[in-house]
């Protein structure tokens, strides 16, 4: 979330993958977002008429993450401290990003959608993103906003409604976790708290992202 100019990558999946977190192992218990980042994947994302399976997300968590948006509280990051299940929409350059707030009022807590196949709406998103192939319609946080047609002017939605932009709900028969075929590593382009395994994501999944790291980290 502090960095996403790799959004727009297409490039051969480089994962990155690990499964320790240095600022956490054998120290404390795993931070709640880590729980509910994973709970994202394989759900589907339904916006301006495509619906995506979510395949890949990052957690950020709030005043105990220096690469969240909400390490310090701002106008901006105030959406991250309201009610869970709201849309947090933020633009880098010409892209959007897209959020989910996951803890209760006050914590500022919130799930980057990295990535996502298109499951409904394929022509809709093809139209968005031009000459891609299937799927790559939605890989990458950029991609994925931009052939779900969400912009700032989605920003606050109430993700549990089906009215607009909404998550439909979760699938027990879906969990990718259930089945040990998530993999954890280092968030895409942060400079700060790098190392931190927080990005997740469903393996073997062709619309999974590549893994680029920030070149100051």
């Amino acid at each position: 979330m502090e960095s996403l100019v790799f959004a727009m990558s297409t490039e051969t999946n480089r994962h990155r993958a690990s499964q320790v977190d240095p600022d956490h192992a054998g120290t404390a218990p795993e931070p709640t977002i880590l729980a509910a980042a994973r709970s994202l994947l394989n759900r589907v994302l339904v916006g301006h008429g495509v619906s995506v399976r979510i395949t890949e997300v990052e957690a950020y968590n709030g005043p105990d993450d220096p690469a969240s948006h909400a390490f310090t509280r701002t106008p901006r990051s105030e959406i991250m401290y309201g009610p869970p299940n709201r849309l947090y929409v933020y633009q880098i350059h010409t892209h959007h990003c897209a959020n989910v707030v996951t803890s209760p009022e006050g914590q500022g807590s919130a799930v980057l959608i990295r990535a996502g196949a298109v499951i409904d709406g394929v022509q809709a998103a093809r139209d968005r993103r031009g000459g891609v192939a299937d799927h790559l319609l939605a890989r990458g946080p950029g991609n994925l906003t931009r052939a779900l047609g969400i912009t700032k002017a989605d920003l606050d939605t109430d993700l549990l409604d089906p009215v607009g932009v909404h998550l439909l709900p979760a699938d027990p028969a879906s969990d990718p976790t259930a089945g040990g075929h998530v993999i954890a590593g280092p968030r895409v382009g942060v400079r700060l708290a790098a190392d931190r395994p927080w990005r997740f994501w469903i393996d073997g999944e062709p619309s999974v992202s590549a893994y680029r790291r920030h070149p100051r980290a």
